[in-house]
């Protein structure tokens, strides 16, 4: 009879390392200490302490694209550039503003070619939350007030259209979406009438990755006299987008989704809305009125660097030829891809792991950085919103974790991160089993 293994509380592993139960329940969430939690508390394998005063120092393979890219060394040499030149206020008419000007110019146009809209469209802001919110609550809502979104929205627009709805200024409807994760196209045609002002759908889901149809949601949106705004932060550099071709009216992306800078992002709005929208923070005007406060110029020009390497067809391929390994080695050791009969981002899988709970099977993994692509709320995980919409009851998403790879992710880091989640899938099985 084999011997069992001996875990630890979090107060028995603070006692034996000299330090505060708070301090150990953070370096679990951190990925330094690895632990399960099988049933209210984490327990903590014996041999997994790490000698008191020493730190576990783990090569961490990166698989959390859609959370934040690794941000490209040709974009990071564009920072520093702009970083390194002389001292100025771009708004300056002096020889350092004008030349900061110009640089934020040049990057204006680069993300203007990338989703194929003009230069004069593109409004600078400090990412995508913000440009949402610009569009959401620097709209005039007057004859027509309501406004249709998905059930798996970015809370960057779920959560500023239900705060619209409760302070009366917008009457919100739902589009439901399918169990593969697709807006329903017949829902949202019955949902339209002429007190529609806008629908906001996103291009990509960011923790499924599943594709929404933009030409027939814009298509169908238009036949009713409404706008369409699409949240794109997952797709742009991901896959080709055409704002004219997809006859889309305004756009979200954000830098830190597409290997740039984090805390920049854009709003693209063509011009005959963006003339009836309102700033939603008010100054000197900047960005044509609609986004006030000295522009990010190192960070503008790291969003240009990274909109003109964008979008490359034989990164897209590489992704989803090593996401596709991913699945395969996982789906073999009893994974189930949700929204697997969509289409999807070529980097992106969202797995459940039926008997292993994903917040369990990631603690015990801190060398793989994946997500579970739930909410936490005051530290209480909730079930993912999308997966649920999708249909998926709450254990089932409890159990899902989605992995999203790099442009920079290589064939070993994907058999490495398969063979440990694999092992630790069955060990949490296991462990789940001998608790119940």
């Amino acid at each position: 009879m084999s011997e069992q293994p001996e875990y630890l509380t979090t107060e028995e592993a603070a006692d034996i390392l000299k330090v505060s139960s708070k301090t150990v329940i953070r370096w679990i969430h951190a990925g330094r200490l690895r632990a399960c939690k099988p049933g209210r508390g984490w327990r903590i394998l014996v041999d997994d302490l790490p000698l008191p005063g020493h730190e576990q120092r783990v090569e961490v393979i990166y698989l959390d694209d859609n959370g934040s890219n690794p941000m490209d060394p040709i974009v990071r040499d564009a920072v520093v550039e702009a970083l390194n030149d002389p001292p100025a206020n771009a708004s300056a008419v002096h020889a350092n503003g004008m030349g900061a000007q110009y640089r934020i110019e040049i990057a204006r146009e680069s993300i203007a070619e990338l989703v194929d809209a003009r230069a004069s469209e593109v409004v600078f802001t400090a990412g995508a939350t913000e440009a949402n919110n610009l569009f959401l609550r620097g709209f005039p809502y007057r004859e027509r007030s309501t406004v249709i979104a998905s059930a798996t929205e970015h809370s960057s627009i779920a959560n500023p259209l239900r705060a619209l709805a409760d302070e009366g200024r917008i009457e919100l409807r739902i589009a439901p979406v399918s169990s593969s994760g697709v807006v329903d196209l017949d829902a949202l045609t019955e949902l339209l009438d002429d007190s529609v002002v806008f629908v906001s759908i996103a291009a990509a889901n960011s923790e499924t990755g599943v594709l929404n149809p933009l030409e027939l949601i814009a298509e169908c949106t238009h036949a009713a006299g409404a706008i369409f705004h699409s949240d794109a932060t997952q797709l742009v550099g991901r896959l080709p987008l055409s704002m004219r071709d997809q006859d889309i009216d305004a756009l979200s992306l954000s830098g830190h989704k597409m290997c740039g800078p984090q805390g920049i992002g854009a709003l693209i709005v063509n011009r005959r809305l963006r003339r009836r929208l309102a700033p939603i923070v008010s100054g000197g005007g900047h960005e044509g009125g609609l986004r006030s406060g000295s522009s990010n110029v190192a960070g503008i020009v790291g969003l240009g660097a990274a909109a003109r390497i964008a979008a490359d067809p034989d990164a897209a391929e590489r992704m989803r030829d090593l996401r596709d390994q991913l699945t395969a080695n996982l789906v073999a050791s009893g994974g189930a891809v949700n929204g697997a009969s969509a289409e999807r981002l070529p980097n992106t899988v969202n797995l459940r792991f039926p008997g292993a709970p994903g917040d369990v099977v990631l603690a015990r993994t801190p060398h793989i950085a994946a997500s579970l692509g739930s909410a936490c709320n005051a530290g209480a995980i909730e079930p993912s919103p999308t997966l649920l919409a999708m249909g998926l009851h709450r254990t089932g998403a409890q159990e899902s974790i989605r992995f999203s790879v790099t442009r920079f992710t290589t064939e070993a880091e994907i058999a490495a991160a398969s063979d440990a989640i694999a092992t630790t899938v069955a060990e949490v099985r296991q462990l789940t089993k001998e608790v119940a």
